[in-house]
C-alpha cells in the first residue's frame, strides 16, 4: 500500500499572520507553500487578496498564486484537481508541503476525502429559486440549515442557492451531506494548525490596520484594473474590490469605501471562525504571538507527538 503523504495545514481567517507562519514552517522543514484561498488563485489581485510579497516569500516557493485570469470562473473541483497535483510534486521533489489559506470549503474537501459530485441538483428547483432576491434566499436558509448560513455570506448567492437545493432535494443540510458523503479518510498524514484570536475585537483591530495598509498600497487603483478586465463574477465579488465599485464609478467617497471593506472584511473573519472553530482535530495557537513564536510552537508539539523529528528540521 502507496505510503501517504505527510503535509501541514496552516489555516485561520484573514489577517491571523497564516502567511508568515507558512514561510517560517517551510524554511524551517525544506518545505513549499501551496496556497488554499479562492482568491488568491487569481492574477493581478494581489493586494486586495493580501498575497505574500517577494520580500515576504523569503526564497520560499509558492504554488496555486496567481495563475487564473480574473475573467475565468474558478471552481472548487478546478482547485482539487490543481491542489492534488501541487501537493504530489512538490512531495516528489523531495520538499515538505504546506497548506496555507483562509478558505474553509477547500480545505474541508482537500484534507477531509469529500465526494465533490456527490450533492443532488436540479435545474427546474434551481431556476424556481433563481427568482428569489438574495435577502429572500438567505432567510429561507438560515431557518433551514444555520450552520451554513452562518459561514455564508447573504450576498453569495451561488452557496446560498447550492445550500438551499441540497436541503430541498435531500432533508439534509449541507453540512449533513458532506459528513456523509466523505469517500474515505484523508488521501493525506496530515497535522492542521489552527490560527485563532484570544478575543475577536483584538483580531478585528488587526484586520482594520490592514485593510488601511491596502488603500495606501494601492488597492483602489489595483481594483480599478480587475473591473476593466470584464472580470468573473467569481472574481468580481471578492471582497476588498467589490466594495470600491461604486467608488471607482463616482458614487461615493473612498473613505466611505474604506469603511465597507474594513466591515466586509470582519464579516468574512466572523464567518471564517465560525467555520473553522468546528475543527475538533487541529493545533491552535493565539494568533497575536509572532510568526517565529508561531513557528517554534507548531515544532515543539509535532516533534513531541512524533509526527517531525529532528531528520525534518533544518537550521
Amino acid at each position: 500500500m502507496n505510503q501517504k503523504i505527510k503535509l501541514l495545514a496552516v489555516a485561520g481567517p484573514t489577517a491571523s499572520g497564516k502567511s508568515a507562519l507558512a514561510v517560517a514552517l517551510a524554511r524551517r522543514l525544506g518545505g513549499e507553500v501551496i496556497s488554499c484561498d479562492s482568491m488568491q488563485i487569481y492574477k493581478g489581485m494581489d493586494i486586495g487578496t493580501g498575497k505574500v510579497s517577494e520580500e515576504e516569500i523569503q526564497g520560499v516557493k509558492h504554488r496555486l498564486l496567481g495563475i487564473a485570469e480574473p475573467c475565468r470562473s474558478f471552481s472548487l473541483s478546478d482547485y482539487m484537481a490543481l491542489a492534488q497535483t501541487a501537493i504530489e510534486e512538490t512531495a516528489k521533489s523531495g520538499a515538505f508541503p504546506i497548506l496555507c489559506g483562509g478558505t474553509g470549503m477547500y480545505l474541508d474537501h482537500l484534507l477531509g476525502g469529500t465526494a465533490l459530485s456527490s450533492a443532488p441538483g436540479d435545474e427546474a428547483l434551481r431556476a424556481e429559486l433563481s427568482l428569489k432576491s438574495n435577502g429572500e434566499l438567505y432567510k429561507e436558509l438560515s431557518s433551514v440549515d444555520p450552520q451554513s448560513a452562518a459561514a455564508t455570506h447573504p450576498n453569495n448567492r451561488k452557496r446560498v442557492l447550492r445550500a438551499l437545493e441540497i436541503y430541498l432535494l435531500s432533508g439534509k443540510t449541507k453540512t449533513q451531506w458532506d459528513e456523509e458523503s466523505k469517500s474515505g479518510p484523508s488521501p493525506y498524514d496530515y497535522r492542521l494548525i489552527l490560527l485563532l484570536p484570544k478575543d475577536r475585537q483584538t483580531l478585528y483591530d488587526r484586520i482594520d490596520r490592514r485593510v488601511e495598509e491596502m488603500f495606501s498600497m494601492g488597492l483602489p487603483e489595483e481594483a480599478r484594473r480587475l473591473f476593466a478586465q470584464n472580470p468573473s463574477p467569481t472574481a468580481a465579488q471578492a471582497i476588498g474590490y467589490k466594495e470600491l465599485r461604486p467608488y471607482l464609478e463616482g458614487k461615493e467617497e473612498l473613505s466611505a469605501a474604506l469603511e465597507k471593506v474594513k466591515q466586509a472584511s470582519r464579516n468574512y473573519a466572523k464567518r471564517q471562525l465560525t467555520w473553522f472553530r468546528r475543527e475538533e482535530q487541529a493545533l491552535v495557537l493565539d494568533c497575536a504571538l509572532s510568526a517565529e513564536e508561531k513557528c517554534a510552537q507548531t515544532l515543539s508539539a509535532l516533534q513531541k507527538e512524533g509526527f517531525l523529528d529532528e531528520r525534518n528540521l533544518q537550521a
